[in-house]
């Protein structure tokens, strides 16, 4: 067995091993959310694993004893952040012929995507939604029904949204015609983001670079050992092969007669 074949039976086993001690945390991720997601579990010390798949999409592991803490991460972070469709998309030409009912919840959810969009790029906004309320009035009627429009925010509480409200109001407001301002309503939910990792990680060790959890340190250390274990035996093994070979052409050159060792291979 020659030492690449060793390398490549190494990278397999190690592969397997590893791909057994993670679960999956996100599937069907973009790249940018993907690398959000990997940034936001490294800054607390929790190592993930992206693999792509042949659409371009990615999945996101991590190590089984991590698990819930990259869940409750994420979710403080409002990562991975949502992903909204354009008015492009949503009218995009599918060949069919849509009523006018069907036209109008098209646009309703398409601004509605749209201004949720904007208002998610707003720095510490961890998720937005906004519903749009546009009623089908009649003109002759004297009592129309005006259009609103309500709007969730989930925020840092690092950041002083409380003074942006304005600000997001005349955006809706702007946004989706015959709204008015004071018919738009603005609901703030804050969320205390977790603090940035220090040194040591409060209950976990450091193991070869790697933060794991008490109860996982010793079957890490048992896995890294194996591991060496395996490629010394392999190394042996190579080594006493090559050997044996090597004396076997030894002794059958010592076999042959003297004209045939001292002859050439021309002659």
């Amino acid at each position: 067995m020659t030492s690449s074949r060793v390398r490549a039976l190494f990278v397999v086993v190690s592969l397997l091993i590893l791909q057994a001690c993670t679960v999956e945390l996100y599937t069907d991720l973009d790249q940018r959310q993907a690398n959000e997601v990997v940034a936001a579990l490294a800054r607390k010390g929790i190592p993930a694993q992206r693999e792509s798949s042949k659409s371009g999409k990615i999945t996101v592991s991590v190590p089984k004893d991590r698990f819930a803490d990259a869940m409750s991460i994420l979710s403080e972070n409002g990562l991975p952040k949502q992903s909204f469709e354009s008015l492009g998309d949503v009218f995009k030409n599918d060949g069919l012929i849509s009523s006018p009912v069907q036209e109008k919840a098209r646009m309703i959810y398409g601004l509605s995507q749209e201004l949720s969009k904007t208002i998610l790029d707003i720095d510490g906004v961890l998720s937005a939604r906004v519903h749009l309320v546009l009623p089908e009035n009649d003109p002759l009627r004297q009592n129309l029904v005006p259009s609103s429009a309500s709007v969730f925010i989930r925020h840092k509480t690092t950041v002083p949204m409380n003074s942006l409200i304005p600000q997001v109001k005349m955006l809706v407001a702007n946004g989706v015609a015959g709204l008015s301002y004071d018919k738009v309503s603005v609901v703030l939910v804050p969320v205390t983001a977790p603090a940035e990792a220090n040194g040591d990680i409060q209950g976990y060790t450091s193991f070869l670079g790697l933060w794991l959890h008490p109860d996982s340190v010793m079957p890490a250390i048992w896995l890294v050992g194996g591991l060496a274990a395996i490629i010394s035996g392999l190394a042996v093994w190579i080594f006493l092969l090559i050997s044996r070979r090597r004396n076997g052409q030894y002794r059958i050159g010592e076999a042959l007669p003297p004209s045939r060792r001292t002859a050439s291979p021309n002659g």
